[in-house]
């Protein structure tokens, strides 16, 4: 089970004056609308859905020793969390997965022409709109290479595209006879981890997707609302900056999908606490001075992993308790999350713990959760850019 202790560590008042607004938003949860099939897991991945993942994986384990999977954000920080939490340290998936288009970098693109030289490959591309731009640039590069080293038949095998079901340059590509999944209309890319989009890549990997979406059915969700609300209250104290403290590095990743998700989530209007991440112990030798004595604008959630391995690890739990037992004499509060496991169940729950949190979190701010117009704007000066120079 996931465990919470929000008490210890910080002492959370008046909780309930939020309770009018907590049902009002699990209302809208619960009935559903634009943006919201992530919270029904029956509508976010339907059985047929899965049970294709399931068949598509095997064939991609079966016949290829590289599969990559371009995209960028939603499209891949899910599945490289869920991946790289659940492979042992010094053991490579079989068949080798590798994520690309999550830069602008010239220098990974051919060092993965050549890596993709001598080995079979196949290529997943997710992008909903088919215009991302680092998606798009990196995925025309690598289908022309697979085009030089594939033909046309085989090529057909080895291109699999995650898009939208109707629209987008990507669509029409997969309508010419590609294998392809669709991303659902009313799910945005950073809650997207428990549909095709992180399921397929995390299937091939050999992870236990059921387990995953069972989890995902089955936590205390109160604890959620809960936690949404302590974040508001502290964001109300002026706690602008939450630090997401992982003790298993293994979770690194997991920890940057919450940063999209938060910040992408509820960072507008000139609002939003700003997430971001801290890899203990590692990190309190180098940011641990500031925690404890800096602008006291902070506030953790410490994602607690406890298992009883070996010596080591029960260091790493002695460091958690004192820690932030030291970091709350100083003014820092923390929320503390352990998993009994680190494995799908807790994983699954995990995923739809934060997203319940994360969207409720918009909705006290009185914002929209599942827009981004700020990356947005970003996107269309670029665009601009680059249109100068056709």
């Amino acid at each position: 089970m996931l465990n919470f202790d929000f008490n210890t560590y910080q002492k959370p008042k008046k909780l309930k004056k939020y309770n009018k607004e907590i049902f009002k938003i699990k209302e809208t949860l619960k009935n559903g609308g634009e943006m919201l099939d992530w919270y029904n897991i029956d509508n976010c991945i339907s059985y047929e859905e899965v049970n294709k993942i399931k068949t598509i994986s095997e064939y991609i384990k079966n016949n290829c020793e590289l599969f990559i999977v371009v995209g960028i954000g939603g499209s891949f920080l899910g599945a490289k969390a869920i991946i790289n939490a659940l492979t042992p340290y010094f053991n490579k998936t079989n068949p080798e997965i590798i994520f690309a288009g999550t830069s602008l970098s010239g220098t990974y693109l051919d060092d993965l022409l050549n890596y993709m030289q001598n080995k079979q490959t196949i290529i997943n591309v997710i992008s909903k709109s088919g215009t991302t731009l680092e998606t798009i640039e990196t995925f025309t590069q690598l289908f022309q290479k697979m085009k030089q080293k594939y033909n046309d038949e085989e090529l057909k095998q080895r291109i699999i595209i995650t898009t939208d079901e109707k629209e987008g340059k990507l669509r029409i590509l997969a309508n010419s006879g590609f294998t392809s999944f669709n991303i659902p209309r009313q799910i945005g890319g950073r809650y997207s981890v428990l549909t095709t989009v992180g399921l397929l890549p995390i299937a091939v990997s050999g992870i236990n997707i059921d387990n995953l979406l069972e989890g995902a059915k089955n936590y205390n969700q109160d604890k959620a609302f809960e936690y949404a609300i302590i974040r508001d209250i502290l964001y109300k104290k002026k706690k602008f900056i939450e630090i997401f403290s992982i003790y298993e590095p293994k979770l690194q990743y997991f920890g940057d999908w919450l940063k999209q998700l938060f910040g992408e989530t509820q960072g507008k209007n000139k609002k939003g606490i700003f997430p971001s991440l801290s890899i203990n112990t590692r990190d309190l030798h180098s940011l641990g001075q500031f925690y404890q004595d800096g602008n006291p604008i902070i506030f953790e959630t410490v994602i607690n992993y406890k298992t009883k391995n070996n010596k080591l690890e029960e260091l790493n739990q002695i460091a958690v308790d004192k820690v932030a037992e030291a970091h709350f004499m100083a003014g820092c509060e923390s929320n503390i999350i352990t998993l009994d496991e680190l494995d799908e169940l807790h994983l699954g729950m995990l995923i739809h713990f934060f997203e319940v949190a994360a969207a409720t979190g918009g909705y006290l701010l009185h914002v929209n959760p599942f827009d981004q117009p700020g990356v947005n704007t970003y996107k269309d000066l670029l665009k601009k850019e680059l249109k100068k120079g056709n």
